[in-house]
């Protein structure tokens, strides 16, 4: 069975090229998946798949040529937050292939936030056509059932993921902490700078060395490199393209400070202390799945999607972040080897549907 594969994939994330790895990981043995890239080329070298570009009309028509099946390949697609073309771009694909009689699975989303109308319709449209909808948080779940929606609820797929070491991180000192930082118009000049202050300031109290993990190089790299020259002691940049290495950065890490979420999921799932900085919805929700300490990035006056569970405000002075990290090295615990288990099998959930909607008739 071909199985046209779309998600944010081939644009550098490492979050979203371990959500494609984890689904290609737990694809039926009979489908044969292809795959709409950004960069055909880094996905069918790094994942060994047919892959054409995401982007391209030909590429699109070349993709879908003899495919029975059409798969929203994880993450947070239908969101308009972060642009409006988001839902047409994905919703659009997913209408086409209903459209052309497709088997459509919705596997592991987010939903929203979708602020605009008629992306909400657009929303509620497709996945009420799906063949099959798994959803990663409550938030989704709940909207999914709002609009009388079927879909099955576990944790992102990339708990499950396996990894594997980092070629000689061994050797870099112990203890280490690593950070992920994202660009993000909260994360302000001045922010950045506390931060900055902050963690060197944590790293002269704890001799830690600090790795400095960019999850995409261009949102991401800069920001490494601005805090790199501020520490104190060692530190590292680790620019990886491998999603199983980039999760086995996190074995033998004490602590991970973190915005991406696959930062924070990859972490828990190594046995890694976590330490939350949210600046989405889907952030918090992880957040408090797990009683993860952290600071809300939101400013007051510009509020993101209610939960029910409210991290820390994002603290004032340098000073202020560096005793609440210190606190939670020496006192913080890491999630369970019983919590990482039982959410690494509810994560295998994603892949009994797959074998579900996606069954050789």
């Amino acid at each position: 069975m071909r199985v046209v594969l779309c998600g944010y994939y081939g644009m550098g994330n490492g979050g979203d090229e371990a959500l494609l790895a984890a689904l290609l990981q737990m694809l039926p043995p009979h489908v044969t998946p292809v795959v709409l890239s950004g960069n055909p080329d880094a996905t069918r070298r790094d994942h060994g798949v047919e892959a054409y570009p995401r982007k391209s009309l030909a590429g699109i028509w070349a993709a879908f040529k003899g495919a029975e099946g059409f798969i929203w390949g994880g993450g947070s697609l239908m969101q308009d937050a972060t642009s409006a073309l988001n839902p047409i771009y994905y919703g659009g694909l997913m209408l086409w292939a209903q459209l052309r009689g497709l088997k459509t699975v919705a596997w592991a989303q987010g939903i929203g936030p979708l602020q605009r109308g008629w992306a909400r319709r657009l929303a509620y449209k497709t996945y009420h056509q799906c063949t099959g909808v798994t959803v990663r948080d409550r938030a989704s779940a709940a909207q999914a059932a709002n609009w009388g929606v079927r879909a099955w609820l576990s944790p992102d797929p990339v708990w499950a993921l396996s990894s594997t070491p980092v070629p000689g991180l061994a050797d870099f000192p112990a203890p280490r902490v690593a950070v992920s930082l994202r660009s993000h118009p909260w994360l302000t000049p001045d922010r950045l700078a506390n931060f900055g202050e902050a963690l060197a300031n944590f790293q002269t109290a704890t001799d830690a060395s600090i790795l400095l993990v960019p999850f995409q190089a261009s949102n991401d790299l800069a920001i490494a490199e601005a805090i790199a020259p501020q520490l104190p002691g060692p530190h590292q940049i680790l620019s990886l393209t491998d999603p199983r290495q980039l999760k086995g950065v996190f074995r033998g890490v004490e602590m991970a400070i973190a915005m991406r979420l696959h930062a924070l999921i990859m972490a828990a799932a190594e046995g890694c202390r976590c330490f939350a900085l949210s600046y989405d919805p889907k952030v918090t929700y992880l957040a408090e799945d797990l009683a993860m300490p952290g600071w809300e990035m939101a400013p007051v006056t510009d509020p993101v999607m209610p939960t029910d569970f409210a991290l820390a405000a994002w603290p004032d002075s340098a000073a202020a972040m560096t005793q609440t990290w210190l606190k939670h090295y020496a006192n913080g615990l890491p999630a369970s080897p019983e919590q990482i288990q039982s959410r690494v099998d509810r994560a295998l959930i994603h892949q009994e549907m797959l074998q579900r909607f996606l069954a050789d008739s």
